[in-house]
């Protein structure tokens, strides 16, 4: 048996003292502000690098596409058939190597040398002799560096690599007398000059259509040089004392001619032929370099301006997409989620008989029956919406039958609140996290889609202006290996936007719903 306990009498006033007197324990005030849904999301979305790195890349990506053009200074239907299917060339990264239009291909001797004659008969004009060293040293010179050489069967093959843009060389073109006034004022002007001499009509111009031959050579294009005495044409090898005889045209007074009259009833309405280096006509007519910084395509429009305009032509009809489904998505998943039952149930129908059409079926139809009316576009928007909406619908209906017996509805139910305002006011707001993350997740599936469409050839778009990146890819699909640029770009855009908006789309999910992080619905 426990003892009593008693209480203890008479303890002096003094045995009771305070501990620790000097720390004073107190609970802290709680100074956290209160954080909203969207706030808590953002916070959320902020601590996901690769989801962040993404969204900063797709940014990117839409200035790109935006301001393109702007800084350009031309818009797509640019174009120059003299420079189709050139490499990424830059006038200020040249300097150092970089996007300098050159391209490294194995030279026979004669091509080497018809290559280099560009350089120096750019130096050589009025009649003068120009060696190799100058020629070679010429801002016109194509040949950039030749690499090495090697036999191969008895003949000398060099490796070399030259400016395509330069490559170009001579062109005869056909302009008015006034144009030929012009262009000598801007050569006056600018120091660069267009117009060289004509070529002499002889035995010695291998091909008269070729402005390239400037010099004197046999019918194979071998460089000669010709014996006054004897009058004997001699192969001059590739080699360091070079000199190449010219073959212009000259007057009676031995000076080279510049231009042939070719008809015309006024002075300023005469034709005259004449022989311009097409770099710097190209300046002359345009105002600028042939500057294209990831290169031409086939037919010389300007690669960095089809695909930004490819870039907006995708990501609008993404976007398009993506809010039309998300409206038709969710005033029918709503209907079904909330009414359920028979209502349900008719409409499940009608999206599994719609659901069970093959796309690629819908878009063939579409383009062939509709595209000629509307136009290629627009016949491409109404497939993608035809069946598009059925996926967000279903996640609206998943959502509502999730949210539509929470206490908060019946509450609001039993208080007499109509259906629309519980709809809209009271389940809707609750599944839009997740509604924002599915659309954001259409959009590189319509990207994937109309690439594939466009490449196969299903969907064709007409003009420059009017391209996607899948007709960018199926231009470049039978010529890609001589011109790798016009795959390996648009191909990278493309990749980067489909892997972005995936890791983006993923990152909002996670974001608005914590829950699903990790969960691929």
């Amino acid at each position: 048996m426990a003892e009593k306990n008693t209480p203890l009498k008479d303890i002096p006033k003094e045995k009771f003292e305070f501990a620790n007197t000097e720390n004073k324990i107190s609970d802290k005030k709680f100074d956290t502000k209160p954080i909203g849904y969207m706030k808590d999301a953002w916070l959320r979305f902020k601590k996901n690098k690769a989801s962040v790195a993404a969204a900063i890349i797709i940014l990117f990506i839409v200035l790109y596409a935006i301001f393109a053009p702007l800084l350009i200074g031309y818009d797509a239907t640019f174009m120059d058939v003299n420079y189709k299917n050139k490499g990424p060339r830059n006038v200020t990264l040249r300097q150092i190597g970089i996007a300098d239009g050159g391209t490294t291909r194995d030279f026979s001797e004669r091509a080497l040398v018809r290559a280099l004659a560009i350089g120096i008969g750019a130096e050589g004009y009025d009649g003068e002799t120009v060696s190799l060293e100058e020629g070679q040293e010429s801002y016109y010179q194509p040949i950039l560096k030749i690499k090495d050489e090697r036999d191969v069967n008895g003949r000398t093959v060099y490796k070399a690599k030259i400016d395509a843009y330069l490559e170009v060389g001579f062109l005869y073109v056909d302009i008015e007398q006034s144009e030929y006034a012009k262009i000598l004022a801007w050569q006056e002007e600018t120091g660069n000059r267009v117009l060289y001499p004509l070529v002499e009509n002889n035995e010695y111009c291998p091909d008269s259509s070729v402005a390239n031959y400037w010099y004197k050579a046999n019918a194979r294009g071998d460089a000669v040089s010709v014996n006054e005495a004897t009058g004997k044409a001699s192969v001059i090898p590739y080699g360091e004392d070079m000199v190449l005889e010219d073959n212009y045209l000259r007057d009676e007074a031995g000076n080279p001619v510049y231009f042939r009259y070719m008809g015309g009833g006024t002075a300023e309405t005469a034709q005259y032929r004449v022989r311009v280096l097409y770099y710097n006509y190209y300046r002359y007519v345009n105002g600028f370099e042939p500057n294209y910084i990831f290169g031409t395509d086939s037919q010389g429009y300007d690669l960095a301006l089809r695909m930004a305009n490819g870039i907006k032509l995708s990501l609008m009809l993404a976007i398009c997409v993506s809010l039309i489904n998300f409206v038709i998505g969710a005033i029918y998943g709503a209907i079904e989620g909330y009414y359920g039952g028979a209502v349900d149930l008719v409409l499940e129908r009608v999206s599994d008989i719609l659901s069970g059409v093959p796309f690629i079926v819908v878009a063939t139809l579409f383009q062939i029956h509709l595209a000629a009316q509307v136009g290629a576009i627009p016949s491409l928007l109404f497939a993608f919406v035809f069946t598009g909406w059925i996926g967000t619908a279903a996640r609206v209906r998943t959502q509502f039958y999730r949210f539509k017996n929470q206490e908060y509805v019946m509450a609001a139910r039993t208080l007499g609140a109509r259906d629309s305002r519980i709809i809209w006011k009271h389940i809707f707001p609750n599944s839009l996290g997740t509604i924002i993350t599915s659309c954001a997740l259409v959009i590189p599936g319509v990207i994937n889609s109309e690439s594939m469409l466009s490449y196969l050839g299903i969907v064709k778009l007409g003009s420059a202006g009017s391209t996607s990146l899948g007709t960018l890819l199926s231009d470049a699909s039978s010529i890609w290996t001589n011109y790798p640029h016009l795959m390996i770009y648009p191909a990278l855009i493309l990749s980067l936007l489909m892997i972005c908006f995936n890791l983006f789309g993923n990152g909002l999910r996670d974001a608005f719903n914590p829950s699903l992080r990790g969960v691929e619905e």
